[in-house]
């Protein structure tokens, strides 16, 4: 069999269906502690540089496992992942591919899970796996709105195709700061209006509708209803929306295993204490409304569909801890006890979201890739030491 390029989505399925694979990562040691590929199941990986199959090639070919193990390279941008592929092929390797476009074609991929079997609308999570988030659309007859969409912007543009639908309506849940959104993009390609919260993009340079706690954005009144929820605290325009008081996109609010972080801006305290009422405030919601966050740490997050789902009952027990904290000192406490240093890259981030820095593609590439540090929780802390 010769050599063969295979897609992010294919790598996907073949992680998700458990097939008999080696995943071998060329990239060096630090690009691929900061970044790697990650699934629902455990993968068999192995990270050999480039540099040393060029340089020690027979040693590196040593560490390979037998010459029948289906292996798929990955490496930064496709050449380095062939180039090794074809040494592989030449030492009698029989089953070898390697991933097009590199790493950041896995860091942009998106996976469409529709979330509303039951319903008379479709809502989709778009799962990004290379990025640990989430977002979505809502599509009523022949209209969609998108939450927190991405700047691959032609993924949401061939999904509305494929749908049949036009994008009407798309909508920020507050200033990103770990992932270029792609909002404004697809208002200028699409037509569609572009919503947020003045609170965060006030100073922006982007032409916005501006949301106001309450309303409904959603469709005309025989479609789904969908609320606007100010839930300010991880950043001080952060907003929640209804979706036909069946779901609730939650932004970096409220994670399935965390909740957002509030130190992000530089202003722990002064967020945390407005995080910590907008605690008190889902603590009152109905527990049988779905989560839909925007982002995961790990997928034993995903239910048994690989979805991240879950009502705000169960999200509530599995963050007992923090949802019984009772006074605004110890919640700032526990913030304190685990922050971690937000990535340098989340400043410019911010700016480019608010269009107030220019990058080009491959800065924007540079950017975006790696996973979320938007939550506040021990976990997250904890990974931080390993």
């Amino acid at each position: 069999m010769a050599i063969f390029p295979f897609s992010a989505d294919e790598l996907y399925q073949w992680a998700v269906g458990q097939e008999n694979f080696m995943l071998l990562d060329v990239r060096n040691k630090k690009d691929f502690g900061r970044f790697k590929v990650e699934g629902p199941h455990q993968i068999e990986m192995l990270n050999v540089s480039y540099f040393d199959f060029m340089e020690i090639e027979d040693e590196c070919i040593d560490q390979m496992p037998d010459k029948t193990t289906s292996i798929r390279i990955v490496c930064a941008k496709e050449g380095s992942a062939k180039f090794v592929a074809e040494i592989l092929e030449k030492n009698g390797f029989t089953d070898v591919g390697y991933l097009s476009g590199g790493i950041k074609s896995w860091g942009n991929l998106l996976v469409p899970k529709l979330l509303s079997p039951d319903a008379d609308y479709e809502l989709y999570q778009f799962i990004r796996p290379g990025k640990g988030s989430c977002g979505y659309g809502l599509i009523y007859n022949d209209e969609l709105i998108l939450f927190d969409p991405t700047r691959s912007t032609d993924f949401y543009l061939d999904f509305a195709k494929e749908k049949g639908c036009t994008i009407t309506k798309t909508v920020e849940t507050h200033l990103q700061a770990d992932y270029i959104a792609g909002s404004r993009i697809i208002a200028d390609k699409s037509g569609a209006k572009f919503y947020a919260n003045a609170e965060d993009f006030g100073g922006a340079k982007i032409d916005y509708l501006k949301l106001e706690d309450g309303d409904d954005i959603g469709f005309s009144p025989d479609g789904p209803s969908v609320q606007v929820l100010f839930s300010p605290g991880h950043t001080p325009g952060s907003t929640m929306f209804v979706i036909d008081r069946r779901y609730v996109i939650t932004g970096d609010i409220i994670f399935i295993k965390s909740i957002g972080r509030p130190d992000l801006g530089g202003k722990v305290d002064e967020w945390s204490g407005v995080l910590f009422k907008t605690i008190g405030n889902i603590k009152a919601m109905d527990e049988e409304v779905t989560v839909l966050p925007g982002h995961y740490i790990d997928w034993d997050e995903a239910n048994e569909e690989l979805n991240f789902a879950r009502p705000l009952g169960e999200v509530k027990k599995i963050n007992e801890s923090i949802y019984a904290i009772d006074n605004e000192v110890d919640f700032l406490n526990f913030i304190k006890a685990n922050m971690r240093e937000q990535p340098p890259e989340y400043a410019t981030i911010r700016l480019v979201n608010a269009n107030l820095e220019m990058v080009d593609d491959e800065k924007a590439e540079t950017l975006d890739l790696g996973k979320n540090e938007c939550a506040a929780s021990a976990y997250a802390a904890a990974q931080q030491q390993q």
